[in-house]
């Protein structure tokens, strides 16, 4: 809910006009509002407005014919905004942005809850001519990973702003998502950023901190990079997991500080992407505060311990960026960088605008599992994730779940957002919000997915993988309990090994079975298990539904 009235004082004091491009409503209703022959005449007025406004139309929403504030219930809000969304279809636009306000509820009617009639609303929504937008196919998904204060988020805010970071870290504020966060220069949670490239090179944002200008870089931008930036901090570990294991990415970026080299920390965090099968490229960060012979002796440090893993660095300094875009997948590309200079971030904007997608399921059944919900008033309940299969469009209807007595539950699709932009579909490899008709807000758990309500999905609670041992002090016997991260999800677990025990280094079979409640879990799908020092990854090769 927007706390400044402004644009709405401007809309009343303007007023609706002959001929103008602000229409009020006081509200919009399936039975009245979508009747035969309403629609049209309503899609013919809104064509107009459209028109009347270069482009753009004002609706305001809980406001009567002569501008009185009415006030409608926030239920009756979302179906103003559901029919309004069909009215623009019908006309060849799209709504693009909308604000809301409380105010005293005018408008309660007797079937209305006593809560409801407290809580009416008016709002704006802003519509544009034209589709709604549908992303590039090529949209590039890369997840951050490094030490704290190693200067990750530092170096994405400056990718996607082109600004100069000022050596105190200011460019990463663009990417914190909580107050303090900001206070403390600690990221705690997932963050996003995004920025993309026309014909004319990389197309950024003036201030990051501006929807607005989020929403712009999706709607100009030919190819577009997300960043899905994580969390540097030991004690937040299960955070960075579910970034680099949640997300649906193409490509990892782990950042390593030229004044501190590679740390514990540096080396789980490449265990994890390395794990999980993802390209992955190196940028040593910092380099504007340590000597040229220091740069040099960490990427020696970092091609080392590339090495111990098996794998084969190339630092661009000294075979190119052509090679590194070439090569990327079968070694790790090695760059020097600096957001204070600019170092880097060149070679940087090149490799990503010239990396392929990497092979998406966009051909296969919708699915997506969500990583964080929240509630948005006069919409309602929103889902956000990456979508890992498939399409889902506005008006799908799909099944939410598993709950915790493993029933999915039947939601509609109201609308899509990426970055602040709606957008009329969303596949495979998009990070999206979608918002759902039939649930509320706190029925949404991470870890639940999204599916098609015809595809009858199974709960899982229990099933066979096989697994790596990373790390552990003893042997893994029946009954060992980590916390098992697998898409979204973090759940304890129980493990029973097929021969009764797993030794550090091992690769054995293994019976998972989840403590509390079931998930939808498919063969195939990779994960990672975590207790203290112990570590491990495995792969699922056969499920037992609950």
């Amino acid at each position: 809910m927007s706390a400044d009235r402004a644009p709405l004082r401007r809309a009343l004091a303007h007023g609706e006009e002959e001929g103008g491009s602000i229409e009020f409503k006081t509200r919009l209703t399936r039975a009245t509002h979508l009747a035969d022959g309403r629609m049209e005449s309503l899609a013919a007025q809104l064509r107009h407005r459209v028109l009347s406004g270069d482009g753009e139309a004002t609706y305001v929403i809980g406001v009567d014919d002569d501008g009185a504030i009415a006030g409608i219930s926030p239920d009756a809000f979302s179906e103003s905004m559901d029919v309004l969304s069909l009215l623009a279809e019908e006309a060849d636009a799209h709504i693009e942005d909308v604000e809301t306000w409380g105010i005293e509820n005018q408008h309660a009617t007797e079937s209305e809850t006593t809560a409801a009639a407290g809580e009416g609303l008016v709002g704006i929504a802003t519509l544009r001519d034209g589709p709604m937008l549908e992303a590039d196919d090529e949209h590039v998904v890369v997840g951050t990973a490094g030490h704290v204060d190693h200067g990750k988020s530092t170096l994405v805010g400056s990718l996607v702003t082109g600004d100069r970071d000022d050596g105190q870290g200011g460019t990463r504020s663009f990417l914190d998502v909580q107050p303090h966060e900001v206070e403390r220069g600690l990221s705690a949670d997932l963050s996003y950023a995004v920025y993309g490239f026309d014909d004319d090179g990389p197309v950024r944002m003036d201030n990051p901190h501006r929807k607005t200008d989020r929403a712009a870089v999706v709607q100009e931008a030919d190819r577009l990079v997300s960043f899905v930036d994580t969390v540097g901090h030991e004690p937040w570990l299960h955070t960075t997991i579910r970034g680099l294991v949640g997300q649906k990415l193409d490509y990892g970026l782990l950042a390593v500080a030229a004044d501190d080299g590679p740390t514990k920390t540096t080396r789980e965090h490449l265990g994890i992407l390395l794990a999980t099968e993802l390209p992955t490229l190196v940028a040593i960060t910092k380099t504007d505060i340590v000597s040229e012979e220091r740069v040099a002796e960490v990427e020696s440090e970092v091609e080392a311990m590339l090495r111990e893993v098996g794998e084969t660095p190339l630092p661009v300094d000294r075979h190119g960026v052509d090679a590194a875009i070439e090569e990327i997948g079968t070694v790790v590309p090695i760059l020097r960088t600096s957001p204070v200079t600019g170092a880097g971030i060149d070679d940087l904007d090149t490799l990503f605008e010239a990396l392929p997608k990497r092979d998406n399921d966009a051909d296969a059944p919708f699915r997506m599992y969500i990583d964080r919900s929240y509630a948005v008033t006069g919409v309602g309940a929103v889902a956000s994730g990456t979508v890992n299969a498939g399409t889902v469009e506005a008006g799908d209807e799909l099944l939410l779940g598993p709950m915790p007595d493993g029933n999915f539950r039947e939601v509609t699709v109201r609308s899509i957002e990426m970055h602040y932009h709606r957008v009329d579909k969303a596949k495979a490899g998009r990070i999206v919000g979608i918002a759902l008709k039939g649930v509320e807000e706190a029925e949404i758990e991470r870890g639940m997915a999204l599916v098609p309500r015809d595809s009858q999905p199974n709960p899982v609670r229990e099933f066979e993988a096989e697994v790596v041992v990373l790390n552990h002090p003893t042997r893994i016997g029946d009954g060992y309990e980590p916390v098992v991260h697998l898409e979204t999800l973090s759940e304890a677990a129980q493990f029973f090994p097929e021969d009764g025990r797993l030794l550090p280094g091992d690769n054995g079979r293994t019976t998972v079975r989840f403590k509390f409640r079931p998930y939808l879990i498919e063969e195939g799908q990779r994960f990672v298990f975590r207790e203290g020092r112990s570590k491990g990854v495995g792969t699922v090769r056969s499920t037992t539904s609950n």
